[in-house]
């Protein structure tokens, strides 16, 4: 089995032996090959005997690379590493692991050969619940208390979940540690790296929030983890709002002070339980879960109410457990229980284990090997972070600097526009006509690609009379013009709201705010398939006027993988990413009146296009009868009087006998207007 995901020798050849041995990498069991003159190798064994030249990596990534260094690279993607490459063989080589979450951060800085050299602590560091700022002060609290620059940072912070949030972290760590190689992951990895010394285990992580997390032969899978107002089930958070909730009650029904509200008084310093509820509404979440230790210890004491909320958390727990392991057919999973409510309450410990050992009897359960920040650094030192898939990797925090983006500048929506370069220095009245110009280009643009159009709106007419749906996918002005189209097919048509529907990027919060690099996670959209629950009746038209939006391609691909006919519509033909399992529209509407604003021309392309996509659907499934929308839902004054019209048409009546027949007909304007 190879233990690991990056060799580093500057003498390795092209020259395979021939014994030939596929392995499964260690770290994730996603496969990958390797060859040797004697098969496969484990990692800490293959770095002391590298000076073999007859070595032969298979799927070495193609893309520039400094000399020596080589990635195994995998048939598939690990959403949540995000890494650069880095040489295994100095031990002078210092890597500072880092793992934080809801209440506090440990640092631990190794050097090449796993020995601890220096740690250090911090306070919250969840990656959700911080400004770029006040993560930037707990990492130069870090660096305080270590002295010595590292070389590689490691970091794992509980909330980092989305491309988004490890490009904040990155961007954040680069000020600080400017000359190291940064990488990223969630806590998750870090708590099995702790537990196991390898990505292969579950790992129970119970502090301030909780999360159950697994790897096993290459598949992932977790239960729990959704935060505190969602999900947090059996964490400090959880058993303190539980007490607290448990102690109300009875106070409610007894009207006495019981035992657990007594301690939650005398812990707080309140006179009254009335004096929670304000303190509850203004206490941070880590305020909430240091309150779990009252809880602990009126259970120690022997107080009922507390027994039973520590018995139904422990439960939880072990439940978490069960389910992840039915999800990687594991019926003997090794576990390990981390998190500050495991370190510093040993019964709850206990318990836990117990009730995981009762639903998987063959289970082995134990507290982690490590502690998380050499979990953390151990990511790097064992060298078990894998490259990112699809999305290249991250430019290392002190390197060379911002690099342009080839494939996007030459895009046609990027270029500068000839006819507008001197708009500074126009009057209103001349900016008016120059706009006017340019936005006439765009529907001769359109018209060229009219068999195209015209196919996707077959497509969807056949998706809909088969019971399917519609829908777009999109990120900024593209998503949001997808967003109002499909808002106002239900009024409009009568439709069902969930028959055509609109995916941003960012979600309902992008709608009105700008949601950073919302649009650089193609997960993001993968799993936005997922849960709308895509499937071979949908049609999905994703929309980015680059042609290179990865939320809209990830989302596009996962759909066609689903069986949903995919359609991309796209500004940039030249630049456009393009793939089988879609068909691209793609339309010329030229460079922009500003360079690079997309909401122009491009944006103005989109609705035309959205509307003749719904519009001529509806019409082809019988939803106007002349140019009458006959499937308008009156819900207000003007469209009454609008369907009152409809009527007067269609049956050749006055206002007065339209009204009474759309009366008698509760407001349906198609059977209003039949004869009877």
């Amino acid at each position: 089995m190879l233990d690991g995901w990056m060799i580093s020798h500057d003498t390795v050849t092209p020259s395979g032996g021939r014994v030939r041995s596929k392995a499964r990498s260690g770290f994730s069991g996603v496969p990958c090959e390797a060859r040797t003159n004697s098969g496969a190798t484990p990692l800490r064994r293959l770095r002391g005997s590298l000076r073999t030249p007859a070595i032969q990596i298979h799927g070495i990534d193609s893309r520039p690379k400094r000399r020596g260094y080589f990635l195994l690279r995998s048939r598939s993607t690990l959403p949540f590493f995000h890494s650069s490459p880095l040489s295994l063989s100095s031990a002078a080589m210092r890597v500072l692991g880092i793992e934080g979450g809801g209440t506090k951060t440990s640092a631990a800085l190794l050097d090449g050969s796993g020995r601890v050299l220096a740690r250090a602590r911090a306070g919250v560091s969840n990656s959700k619940l911080l400004t770029e700022s006040e993560l930037a002060a707990v990492f130069r609290t870090i660096q305080k208390q270590i002295g010595k620059f590292p070389d590689v940072v490691s970091i794992c912070l509980a909330g980092a979940i989305a491309s988004s949030d490890h490009k904040k972290i990155r961007t954040v760590a680069g000020k600080v540690w400017p000359k190291a190689v940064v990488h990223t992951a969630t806590d998750r990895e870090s708590a099995l790296m702790a537990g196991f010394g390898k990505l292969e285990g579950i790992a129970v992580i119970c502090g301030t929030g909780s999360s159950t997390f697994g790897m096993h032969r290459g598949k992932l899978a977790k239960s729990g983890g959704w935060g505190h107002m969602l999900g947090d089930r059996g964490s400090g958070y959880d058993i303190a709002l539980q007490g607290m909730r448990a102690a109300i009650r009875n106070y409610d029904e007894t009207g006495k002070v019981g035992k657990l509200a007594s301690a939650f008084l005398q812990s707080l310093r309140f006179n009254s339980p009335e004096e929670l509820i304000p303190w509850v509404q203004a206490a941070s979440k880590a305020d909430i879960a240091a309150a779990a230790v009252t809880v602990f210890r009126a259970a120690k004491n022997g107080d009922p109410l507390a027994m039973r909320i520590l018995d139904f958390a422990a439960n939880e727990l072990a439940e978490s457990v069960r389910i992840v392991a039915e999800k990687l057919h594991w019926k003997n999973p090794n576990v390990c229980l981390k998190g500050g409510v495991f370190e510093h309450q040993p019964e709850f410990f206990r318990s836990v284990r117990k009730g995981i050992r009762k639903l998987l009897p063959r289970a082995s359960v134990h507290a982690p090997k490590y502690d998380g920040a050499v979990g953390a650094a151990l990511l790097c030192v064992v060298g078990r972070v894998p490259p990112r898939g699809g999305e290249g990797r991250p430019t290392p925090a002190g390197g060379s600097g911002p690099t342009p983006m080839k494939d996007v500048a030459t895009a046609l929506t990027e270029q500068r526009n000839p006819r507008t370069l001197a708009i500074d220095k126009k009057s209103v009245a001349q900016l008016f006509d120059v706009m006017m110009n340019e936005e006439s280009r765009t529907i001769p643009a359109i018209r060229k690609q009219k068999r195209d159009i015209v196919r996707c709106i077959e497509t969807i007419v056949a998706s809909f009379r088969r019971g399917g749906r519609l829908f777009y996918v999109g990120a900024g002005t593209s998503g949001r013009v997808g967003v109002l189209d499909a808002s106002e097919c239900p009024p409009t048509f009568s439709v069902p709201p969930d028959m055509v529907q609109g995916i941003l990027a960012g979600g309902q919060r992008a709608l009105y705010n700008s949601v950073e690099q919302a649009e650089d996670d193609p997960h993001a959209g993968t799993a936005a398939m997922r849960n709308h629950g895509v499937g071979k009746r949908d049609v999905v038209v994703g929309i980015a006027a680059s042609g290179r939006t990865p939320f809209v391609l990830g989302a596009l691909r996962e759909a066609s993988d689903r069986g949903a006919k995919a359609f991309f519509l796209t500004f940039n033909p030249r630049s456009a990413i393009r793939d089988p399992r879609y068909k691209t529209i793609a339309v010329a509407t030229g460079p922009e009146v500003v360079t690079g604003s997309t909401r122009l021309k491009a944006g103005t392309a989109t609705k035309l296009i959205l509307n003749m996509l719904t519009t001529v659907s509806m019409i082809r499934l019988g939803k106007v009868i002349s140019n009458l929308m006959v499937d308008v839902k009156p819900t207000n004054e003007k469209l009454r009087d609008r369907a009152c019209r409809i009527v007067m048409a269609l049956r050749k009546c006055t206002y007065q006998t339209a009204w009474e027949r759309l009366e008698h007909a509760k407001w349906n304007v198609k059977k209003a207007a039949q004869t009877h």
